[in-house]
């Protein structure tokens, strides 16, 4: 196994500057991600909370950083080295070994929490810490709280502010760096070639979880440690449930297949969705349908650059979207009309974008002072337009019900315009025609 942190350890170590001179005199707190049972004594596989390792790089549970502005000390607990445990669960840093490879200022064993957390935060009048994720967390930072007031005797001091810690770091997580666009890159190359992978094995017949299987294991193979979320693979009317997650069903002939799954390389993740025919041909039905959702997506995808407002992209698709629908007869009356009334919501009920990151739906303000934040370099975000028909609708036109189609990419602000870090994944029409089932 590798030893240290993945990645230069001046990245984490500039991060935390940044975040001390954000805070100036007051204290930051943030926790590892808990582990959670799946099933009687079986744990879910551990993934590290995203903030706690944006800022160390360290990966092990029960595991807590303090960061004191005032100091600039950087505190970190952690799990003491147990050969029993280690025999059962596997290597652990403890507290030699967090010292030696992580950096920070001083180290303390997670069984010191509750007393050396008051000690650590009693100088100051401003605590960060995102309260409300985890009652075990919350509990012991407000007895820490409490035991730094009582400690100041009858001082007249108050309770110190309780500010969230995590929304100072989701907007440095916003604008991403070098490192950070190189590691999206690479997720959404691995997502793009798994995308590819199960396109090229799609046939009716197979079932959803047979897909879900091919593109999953295309991303472990091309270095992926996990996904990005649970994978959408919905065929015929499964694709008008934005979540579906069952995976169960079996492809038919002349349906289209929904596919909504991203790589997570080096904690960060890719987010493709395509949607194409099982049997490789779009009947004419579908192909009007794709059409009209794939050219708002690109307009909507080259319309980026810095300067424009999220909202802006949105409101594009929407209008987009709602010449569609009338063409195509899902909708009546005038555009106008339709947009003020929100009544495109039938067929169009999500958002446009959202931040990508380390997490699929990624932290990061979306507005400012009431209004949509203006979009920088370094700012990465999917573009996703889509039109859901319900199978059970009869106010549409009997060619279009049951047909869900969504198509999304993975988009990065730069200097001048925007970069398309999922273009590999086909999305033209005669590509996914040549692509789908050639190599049945």
């Amino acid at each position: 196994m590798q030893l240290g942190p993945k990645g230069n350890l001046e990245i984490y170590n500039h991060r935390r500057q940044k975040l001390l001179e954000k805070i100036k005199d007051g204290v930051a707190i943030f926790f590892a991600h808990p582990e959670q049972i799946r099933n009687n004594d079986a744990h879910h596989k551990y993934r590290q909370d995203s903030t706690f390792y944006y800022l160390t790089g360290f990966t092990e549970p029960e595991s807590v950083i303090v960061l004191d502005g005032k100091t600039s000390k950087f505190s970190l607990f952690v799990r003491e080295k147990d050969a029993t445990r280690e025999l059962w669960d596997g290597f652990r840093y403890g507290l030699d070994g967090a010292k030696k490879f992580f950096g920070p200022d001083q180290v303390f064993s997670i069984k010191d929490l509750a007393s050396k957390l008051p000690e650590l935060i009693k100088e100051s009048q401003r605590v960060y810490y995102r309260y409300g994720d985890h009652r075990e967390h919350d509990e012991v930072v407000l007895e820490a709280m409490q035991a730094a007031r009582r400690a100041k005797g009858r001082s007249g001091l108050g309770f110190p502010d309780l500010i969230d810690g995590n929304s100072i770091v989701g907007e440095m997580r916003l604008i991403k760096s070098d490192d950070e666009a190189d590691l999206l890159r690479k997720a959404g190359h691995i997502t793009s070639m798994g995308h590819i992978a199960g396109m090229k094995a799609t046939r009716p017949g197979m079932f959803e979880y047979e897909l879900e299987a091919i593109i999953e294991s295309e991303f472990r193979r091309l270095g992926s440690e996990r996904l990005g979320y649970n994978s959408i693979v919905g065929t015929g009317a499964n694709a008008t449930v934005l979540h579906y997650v069952f995976n169960d069903d079996k492809l038919a002939e002349n349906q289209l297949v929904l596919v909504d799954a991203g790589a997570e390389y080096g904690y960060y993740t890719g987010d493709i969705t395509r949607t194409y025919p099982t049997n490789g041909k779009f009947t004419a039905a579908q192909k009007k349908l794709y059409e009209g959702v794939l050219k708002v997506q690109k307009e909507c995808v080259s319309f980026v650059k810095p300067g424009i407002r999220l909202a802006d992209i949105h409101n594009k698709s929407i209008h987009g979207l709602i010449d569609v629908m009338l063409d195509l007869g899902l909708l009546k009356g005038s555009a106008q009309e339709i947009f003020e009334k929100k009544t495109f919501t039938k067929y169009f009920p999500h958002g446009t974008s959202h931040w990508l990151g380390m997490d699929v739906h990624d932290s990061g303000i979306y507005q400012i002072d009431g209004q949509s934040r203006l979009l920088e370099k370094g700012m990465c975000f999917s573009v996703e337009p889509g039109l859901y028909v319900p199978q059970d609708d009869s106010s549409a036109p009997s060619e279009f019900r049951g047909i869900g189609i969504r198509i999304e990419d993975d988009i990065l602000v730069t200097a001048n315009g925007y970069e398309n870090l999922t273009k590999d994944a086909p999305k033209e029409v005669n590509e996914i025609e040549d692509l789908v089932g050639s190599s049945v």
